[in-house]
């Protein structure tokens, strides 16, 4: 649920697995609207009331991993371009316990966000795109002792659910596309070009079995799209061909056919307890 200014309620009827793509808001009075994360309050995250509840801002002090991700990971930023962080925290048990809780992320106005640290490994288990570049991003700015473990451990997120995961998404995500150009004439080419971008790493991530980040070698071709360079017909050719690709690195990936659940819930476990310390946070 959220308000905006003038005192409307709607509900969320989609939420975007990253965050700099719009929120879809159904209101009881009109058509669904799209919203940026800034512009919206959710009312669970609305806690000062609560006892036991922290200002989010104080959370940020627990945040253990932090890493660049998004276009200047990729090698597709330009001048102008933002810099994209994101990563996990590890709140002090106490505050987990609280009848408050914490909030599954922590999302600023400087293109930052960091996931709990189990919702971080929940989404790493589906094979969720932005959380596994995080694990395999070379620009790390922040990383503990028990984050490292994290990343040594990266390998067990990896699975044949990348093959479901990208392609459903990419999907989905292309039917919303030409529903905006059907009916609003405008294509929001950043978007498409991130979606082929996506794709590109899917195929690799089943082949190979690592996430890359660089795309180096299709820069220009990505850049094209991204300026609506490309025409329409031509991205569809190319992401059609890609699903195929997709569809035979599946046939002979060497990942498993599922992640290793019991080996991220034992490091799960192990932060729990370091976060139940009492010296933990001090």
């Amino acid at each position: 649920m959220l308000t905006r200014e003038r005192g409307r309620v709607g509900v969320i009827s989609y939420a975007p697995s990253s965050p700099e793509h719009g929120y879809r808001v159904r209101f009881a009075d009109g058509p669904e609207e799209t919203f940026a994360r800034a512009d919206l309050t959710i009312f669970k995250h609305v806690q000062g009331a609560v006892p036991g509840g922290e200002d989010p801002a104080g959370l940020y002090r627990y945040v253990i991993y932090r890493c660049v991700v998004g276009s200047t990971a990729y090698g597709l930023n330009q001048e102008g371009s933002d810099t994209d962080r994101r990563g996990f925290y590890l709140p002090p048990a106490e505050l987990e316990w609280s009848l408050a809780g914490v909030p599954e992320q922590l999302e600023s106005e400087a293109e930052e966000v960091y996931w709990e640290i189990e919702k971080f490994i929940r989404l790493a288990l589906k094979a969720n795109p932005n959380v596994l570049e995080c694990l395999y991003s070379p620009l790390v700015e922040v990383c503990t002792p028990l984050a490292q473990e994290l990343i040594d451990l990266r390998q067990i997120f990896l699975s044949q659910h990348v093959h479901r995961t990208y392609n459903a998404y990419v999907l989905s995500q292309f039917k919303k596309l030409e529903q905006d150009l059907r009916n609003h004439g405008k294509m929001r080419w950043k978007h498409v070009m991130h979606l082929i971008r996506l794709l590109l790493s899917g195929v690799r991530v089943l082949r190979d079995g690592l996430v890359p980040l660089r795309v180096d070698e299709y820069r220009e071709r990505l850049l094209a799209i991204r300026w609506g360079e490309v025409p329409w017909e031509e991205v569809e050719r190319w992401r059609l061909s890609l699903h195929a690709e997709l569809d035979a690195a599946l046939g002979s990936t060497r990942l498993p056919a599922d992640p290793d659940y019991e080996r991220a819930n034992a490091f799960l476990i192990r932060a729990r307890r370091m976060a139940a310390a009492p010296e933990y946070g001090r």
